[in-house]
């Protein structure tokens, strides 16, 4: 049996999601998968709370929109049978639980983290309504079940929430095993689960590949299948890089830092689950599923080159804190980290000295973090500067930080194109090297450091 877990990204409009039909039609019986939303129904959630916020005469249309979306693809994939109707009904109902939550974030006049999480939850609800719906009039044996009804529990943390893989694991093995063995192809939403006390409690945007590795463990998958709609991971971006090479196969530590350092093919936390069980992931394009695609495993193996990719994040900007002997002085790191943390600011990085702590900062945080800083009161620093037009880049590979002179080609390679290097970051991570350059400059870095390493030297 295979968990299988299919991205937004592939359910974008109703051809390609008739294609992904025709692959679980020949793969899917007594398989689970773990859906996503339709690609931007979970955007829509989150901006009708701002507008349901500021006025309720936009519910309805709110509403609507949603039913609208997703009925014009029910029309366009099901057809003669009842199917169409069980589908209206199964919209409805949850359309008119989301429907009183909107009226009630009104209300209150509060968007509150729990009804952040229980309001962007219902893309996944509707999209596991949709498929079960669709492929039962296929004639296949499908059903759907909620993460509340089969017992995914988590630590209840919302907006950031961890399952608790023991109760899961007994709760999922009881609620999915007979299911499975009838040969139903069973959809679950991903995306959120619940905590011990009943609240929805969502892993994070993106937070679907977790959910997945979550029931693959739970249910002793053989495998745990990411269907997305590119080949893989990639040894660079190629928007950025043509020539850039399919990478046939990454370790769990590779696969985390390519994804934290803005490779979107995976959730940084979906390796989390697998390490006890050491059990593969394995990335596969929809519209190519006869491709290799990329497999994720414990250990890969070590290529001759040691790097496997190089990736970038242009969401990033650095708050640096200037003061005299800063980095000796105990607890100012503690007090700043403290102070952002409480304002649900997430560091994504520390760099110090003794004159200044840097820290690293998604792009739309900068400008909250600098205001929460200067609120500081008594102030322990002299400056706070804030850095806007930066773009991280990052080499990745097994064993990058044993092999000699990865790191002098890597900035031989930049220096070169005349690239200025603004921070390092190596040592944290024994498979990723990370440094700072200009937002101009990203490019010509980025081609510098593939060619240097996959083919022949040039700038751009």
């Amino acid at each position: 049996m295979k968990v299988i877990k299919i991205g937004g990204g592939s359910l974008k409009d109703s051809e390609t999601i008739e294609h992904i039909f025709d692959l679980i039609a020949t793969r899917g019986q007594g398989n689970i998968f773990v859906l996503s939303a339709l690609n931007g129904v979970t955007d829509a959630l989150i901006q009708g709370m701002s507008a349901a916020l500021a006025d309720e005469n936009t519910i309805t249309e709110i509403i609507g929109d949603l039913r609208s979306r997703h009925t014009l693809v029910a029309r366009q994939l099901i057809s003669n049978c009842d199917g169409l109707e069980v589908f209206g009904r199964d919209l409805d109902k949850s359309l008119g639980e989301l429907d009183r939550l909107y009226y009630g974030l009104n209300f209150t006049r509060e968007v509150t983290p729990r009804m952040r999480d229980m309001i962007s939850s219902y893309g996944e609800r509707f999209a596991v309504e949709l498929f079960a719906s669709a492929l039962r009039c296929r004639g296949i044996n499908a059903a759907y079940r909620m993460p509340e009804e089969i017992g995914l529990y988590t630590d209840g943390k919302f907006g950031d929430a961890t399952a608790n893989l023991r109760k899961t694991t007994n709760n999922l093995q009881r609620n999915l095993a007979p299911l499975v063995d009838e040969g139903t192809a069973l959809f679950i939403p991903g995306f959120f689960g619940i905590s011990e006390t009943g609240d929805i409690t969502t892993f994070g945007r993106g937070g679907s590949d977790y959910s997945a590795a979550v029931v693959a463990v739970a249910m002793k998958a053989e495998t745990l299948e990411i269907w997305k709609d590119v080949d893989g991971f990639m040894s660079a971006d190629p928007k950025f890089v043509p020539e850039a090479q399919l990478i046939p196969v990454l370790s769990y530590e590779e696969a985390a830092e390519l994804s934290y350092f803005g490779a979107k093919i995976l959730h940084p936390r979906t390796v989390e689950p697998l390490r006890r069980n050491k059990l593969n992931i394995s990335i596969k394009n929809t519209l190519n599923p006869e491709g290799p695609g990329s497999l994720i495993t414990a250990k890969s193996p070590r290529p001759e080159k040691v790097i496997k990719s190089v990736t970038y994040d242009t969401d990033i900007g650095i708050l640096k804190i200037h003061a005299s002997g800063v980095g000796a002085r105990p607890g100012i790191l503690a007090q700043v980290a403290g102070r952002l943390t409480e304002s649900g600011i997430n560091i994504k990085s520390v760099v110090t000295s003794q004159t200044c702590i840097s820290l690293l900062l998604a792009h739309n945080d900068l400008e909250t973090g600098r205001e929460v800083l200067n609120s500081l009161r008594p102030r322990s620093y002299g400056r706070l500067e804030k850095v806007d037009d930066v773009a991280l880049v990052s080499i990745v590979g097994e064993g990058l930080a044993k092999r000699k002179g990865i790191a002098a080609r890597c900035f031989a390679a930049v220096a070169g194109c005349n690239v200025n290097v603004e921070m390092i970051s190596f040592g944290p991570s024994r498979v990723a090297l990370y440094f700072l350059v200009r937002t101009k400059d990203l490019h010509s870095a980025v081609n510098a450091i593939h060619s240097t390493f996959f083919s022949v030297p040039r700038c751009e």
